[in-house]
C-alpha cells in the first residue's frame, strides 16, 4: 500500500482535524510531517508523522485499578487519559510490560494498523528532538536512531486554540517544499559527507524494511 500525494495530504488533514476535535490519550501540542511526504514524491510509500505531546502525570489515578481490571492494562488514568479510555477502550495500547503506552495509544487513535505510516511521539518539539537523536546516534554509532530532519509543521496548539498552517498544506499539495537530500541534510547538522551518506543509507534500509504502521516514543 502507498498513498498518492493527494491522498497523503487528505490523510494528514484528517489527523489534524481529529487532534483538534476529539479527546486524545495525552495532550498533543504539535503535528509535523517529515520524510517522503514533504519531498514532492507521488506516490508516497511511507508517511512520517511527528507528534509533540505533553507528559501526563495526574489525570485520574484513582481509576487505574478499574481499568486494569477491565482492560488488562495498567497506568490508565496516570500516563493516558481516563476520559479518553472511557470513550475509546478498543484503542488502549500497552507496552511490553503491560503499561499504557501514550505513543501507541495515539497511533491507534489516529491510524489503522495496515497503513504505511511511521509515527514519532515525543514531549519535545521536532527540531529539538532531531538534534538530541543525532547526538545519541553518533555517540552509540547507531544511525537507526536518527530522525529525518526534512519536515514541515502542520498544526500547533496555542493559547487561542489550534492553528493549522494553510501554507504548509498548500505546499504539500503542490509539491513546493524544497529540501536537500537526506545525506546533505545530515551534513548540514554536523556530519562529514562520508558519515552522512552511511547514516542516510541506514535510514533508507530501515524504512524499506518496515511494513504497516510503526511507532516510536521518546521522552527528552
Amino acid at each position: 500500500m502507498s498513498y498518492s500525494r493527494a491522498d497523503a495530504v487528505e490523510r494528514l488533514r484528517n489527523v489534524v482535524e481529529t487532534v483538534e476535535s476529539e479527546p486524545m490519550p495525552v495532550p498533543v501540542r504539535e503535528v509535523w510531517v517529515f520524510g517522503d511526504a514533504v519531498l514532492g514524491m507521488d506516490p508516497i510509500d511511507r508517511l512520517g508523522v511527528y507528534l509533540t505531546k505533553e507528559l501526563l502525570f495526574k489525570d485520574a489515578p484513582e481509576r487505574e485499578a478499574e481499568f486494569e481490571s477491565s482492560l488488562g492494562v495498567s497506568g490508565v488514568g496516570k500516563t493516558v487519559s481516563a476520559e479518553w479510555a472511557d470513550a475509546f477502550p478498543e484503542r488502549v495500547r500497552a507496552n511490553a510490560a503491560g503499561h499504557a503506552a501514550p505513543e501507541r495509544c495515539l497511533a491507534a487513535h489516529l491510524f489503522d494498523d495496515g497503513e504505511p505510516v511511521h509515527v514519532e511521539v515525543c514531549n519535545t518539539g521536532f527540531e529539538n528532538n532531531v538534534t538530541q537523536r543525532l547526538k545519541g546516534a553518533r555517540a552509540r554509532g547507531d544511525y537507526t536512531q536518527l530522525l529525518d530532519p526534512r519536515a514541515a509543521c502542520l498544526w500547533v496548539d496555542t493559547d487561542e486554540g489550534g492553528r493549522t498552517s494553510a501554507e504548509a498544506f498548500r505546499k504539500l499539495e503542490t509539491g513546493e517544499f524544497v529540501f536537500p537530500t537526506l545525506s546533505a541534510s545530515l551534513s548540514m547538522l554536523g556530519m562529514d559527507d562520508e558519515e552522512a551518506e552511511r547514516a542516510a543509507e541506514t535510514l533508507r534500509e530501515q524504512r524499506s524494511n518496515r511494513d504497516g504502521i510503526s511507532v516510536r516514543g521518546d521522552v527528552v
